[in-house]
């Protein structure tokens, strides 16, 4: 995907003269338009609503939506694209500072476009829970271990399942009082979709971690959407994955947050014998 301000340059020439007035607006200030809504860059570039969408549909986007995202993506990469896109030429130092800048600027995307409400209602369905299912597949799979290794020090059963035999199972014994958080990213997972719709069927509570409002969130009670730069290019760092992992750490601490002294005091003797299990400083052992 080429870096859509590159684009909106090379193709200027183009653009009709109000279209060419919404690009000049976001090659002025495209943070600016990044969090703007369709009326207010109208407003801004003093043209229709009608003239943003013409405009959004030269640059090769589907809407107004879809060229923010790509305006975003763009913003992370860097401009010009070139100077911070992956090349088989790269040193390390240089894949370092590339795959940091990117991975920093799509978090903070994720984390500014985080509906702290979804967290909320999430926090108190996982303080109520008399048992915890994770589920998903391939990278969501290891954000779903992730989550069973936390979620089990508040004294709450926890499973996470990553077959799809094991997954309908047990989504398809679990009802009142326990819930289900299933996690994909895409939420278009067939079997996923129809592990939601089999735990909430049964009357689990089901949350989702996931990319976007999709099919997967309408299965559930509540859906998190954690949106990312995701790109395809196999030099890329798997973001969604990074982001998951935040949410769950977002959930984990918010829940621990709510619990007992009892509970506080269980995490520190725990830490406690952890600490026992190393070295008690930096020196080799005799």
């Amino acid at each position: 995907m080429r870096n859509v301000l590159e684009i909106i340059r090379t193709s200027y020439a183009d653009l009709r003269k109000s279209e060419r007035k919404v690009a000049d607006l976001v090659l002025a200030d495209p943070q600016r338009v990044l969090a703007a809504t369709l009326a207010d860059t109208a407003a801004e570039a003093e043209v229709s609503q009608p003239t943003v969408i013409r405009f959004c549909n030269a640059l090769g986007c589907t809407g107004y939506q879809d060229f923010k995202l790509r305006l975003a993506h763009g913003l992370a990469l860097g401009t010009p694209a070139t100077h911070s896109v992956l090349l088989r030429t790269d040193a390390p130092a240089a894949v370092i500072e590339k795959i940091f800048d990117y991975t920093i600027t799509s978090l903070d995307w994720a984390r500014r476009n985080l509906d702290a409400r979804d967290v909320e209602a999430a926090v108190a369905i996982l303080e109520a829970a008399r048992s915890i299912e994770f589920f998903g597949f391939g990278a969501s799979g290891i954000v779903a271990r992730d989550a069973q290794q936390k979620f089990p020090l508040f004294g709450v059963p926890c499973g996470a399942q990553l077959d799809s035999h094991q997954q309908v199972m047990s989504a398809s014994v679990m009802g009142e009082g326990d819930v289900a958080v299933v996690i994909s990213n895409t939420g278009r997972t067939r079997s996923i979709i129809e592990v939601a719709a089999i735990a909430r069927e049964g009357g689990a509570k089901v949350i989702a971690i996931t990319g976007s409002r999709n099919s997967l969130a309408a299965h559930c009670d509540v859906a998190i959407v954690a949106e990312t730069l995701e790109n395809t290019n196999v030099y890329t760092p798997t973001i969604s994955r990074i982001a998951a992992l935040v949410v769950v750490d977002i959930l984990s601490t918010a829940v621990a947050l709510r619990r007992s002294e009892r509970t506080a005091q269980r995490f520190d003797m725990m830490k406690r014998r952890l600490n026992d299990l190393r070295l008690a400083d930096d020196r080799e052992p005799d």
